[in-house]
């Protein structure tokens, strides 16, 4: 995730997701998502948890990154084109900002969701579309997403996300 003012969110260099870029774009980009077509299989002991992981992504795609760091554990681990961020404090001191000015400006159109609980973990699994424009053209990317989260006295917290993403051709 080594990007300038972008994210999981992105700096789009060409046709393809540079690895900064792939790590811009995951912010992973989470406007309110249009789950019209899209299929979701999430029973209902998931569904506290997968509201979480939308609170989060409108959050940072709002640039709500108060928020965005409530919502995650002070040493959530965040994977993504190879990188790491291993703390809240590093992923907000970091790629969070750029993450959230790529999402700000991007569309999300939610293709696939999975979820499901066990015990004290929760498990989040999302396939997205993000439209976004890049030099003026068009750019539409390809990205999945996995967030672990964990019960705590405050409710579900993130505690891993793991963040990919290519250029759809």
């Amino acid at each position: 995730m080594n990007v300038t003012p972008v994210t999981l969110a992105l700096a789009l260099a060409f046709a393809v997701v540079s690895p900064a870029m792939a790590q811009t774009t995951q912010a992973h980009a989470h406007h309110p998502a249009t789950a019209a077509a899209a299929n979701v299989d999430v029973p209902a002991a998931a569904t506290a948890a997968v509201a979480v992981v939308e609170r989060f992504n409108t959050a940072l795609s709002s640039e709500d990154l108060a928020t965005v760091g409530s919502l995650l554990a002070p040493d959530v681990l965040i994977l993504e084109s190879g990188g790491a961020e291993h703390s809240r404090e590093e992923y907000l001191g970091h790629h969070a900002i750029s993450d959230a000015a790529f999402l700000k400006a991007a569309h999300r159109q939610l293709l696939r969701q999975r979820a499901r609980t066990a015990g004290e973990f929760a498990w989040v699994g999302t396939e997205s579309e993000l439209h976004a424009q890049k030099d003026g053209k068009p750019l539409t990317v390809l990205s999945t997403e996995t967030m672990v989260l964990k019960q705590t006295a405050d409710g579900w917290r993130i505690v891993h996300i793991h963040w990919s993403s290519r250029t759809k051709r």
